[in-house]
């Protein structure tokens, strides 16, 4: 990665640890590898996509932050859950008429463990089609200071209509499940 080959590395040169600096971090890797880690798995990717469908891109998600999480263990920094998030409590939006173009959020609270203390939250936009295995454009991370549930929620509704408008993947499979059941 450019001038950093670690994470370490990064935060060695900046005086504490800035969840800013992590997010910038991160994204610069993203940038450089969400298209090849898609590619290069690609037949994995496909068959999980013909045998669990979305689920795919958890894979996807899991094999592209694989790095990112090994990396933030090196540098002393804990997350609350395995970045990119909890899909649980993570929200969704996009197209409605053909579903091509998703959108989720989803969120990990980190904490630095030379201070003992939380240093915010890295927020991971997840873009994707639910009509076939494709990855339109990079997930993106972006940084809040929040690092309460409530408080995060608020923020990213604050940030984002859509966000406000959508339900905790939880609830919506929920709702889901019990409609298809009928």
């Amino acid at each position: 990665m450019n001038k950093y080959d670690s994470l370490r590395d990064y935060l060695q040169d900046n005086s504490n640890i800035d969840i800013y600096i992590v997010a910038t971090f991160i994204n610069t890797y993203i940038q450089q590898n969400w298209k090849v880690a898609f590619d290069q798995n690609q037949d994995q990717l496909l068959n999980a996509y013909r045998q669990a469908g979305d689920k795919a891109y958890g894979t996807y998600l899991n094999l592209l932050f694989l790095s990112i999480n090994k990396e933030l263990k090196e540098a002393g920094i804990q997350s609350d859950t395995r970045l990119p998030g909890n899909l649980n409590i993570s929200r969704e939006w996009g197209n409605t008429e053909d579903y091509t173009d998703q959108e989720r959020w989803m969120w990990s609270t980190l904490t630095s463990n030379k201070e003992n203390k939380q240093i915010g939250t890295i927020v991971t936009k997840v873009y994707h089609d639910h009509t076939q295995l494709r990855v339109p454009q990079p997930p993106q991370v972006f940084a809040i200071l929040e690092s309460s549930q409530e408080d995060i929620v608020e923020a990213l509704s604050k940030m984002s209509n859509h966000f406000k408008q959508s339900r905790e993947f939880q609830v919506e499979y929920a709702d889901y499940m019990k409609n298809n059941r009928s």
